[in-house]
């Protein structure tokens, strides 16, 4: 398991992050505050706060490093 920061500041890029985290098979969830949501659903995603942001969890560790490279464009810190 491994937890990045990102930042999700337009509707382009929501769609984009969303495309790219359905190519893998891991579980994906993304967190503002207490609320979490899975990272693949669209609709889950903009029920969030995307003004600030977001922690992304990726469980398991078979397409961590992909998954890592992948995130890269929205990684922020």
């Amino acid at each position: 398991m491994k937890t990045y920061k990102i930042l999700l500041d337009s509707i382009d890029s929501v769609k984009d992050f969303v495309n790219l985290i359905n190519r893998f098979k891991s579980e994906i969830d993304l967190a503002s505050g207490r609320y979490v949501v899975d990272a693949k659903s669209i609709m889950g995603i903009f029920s969030l706060e995307l003004s600030k942001p977001l922690l992304v969890t990726v469980y398991g560790d078979e397409e961590l490093d992909e998954i890592e490279s992948a995130l890269q464009p929205f990684i922020i810190d």
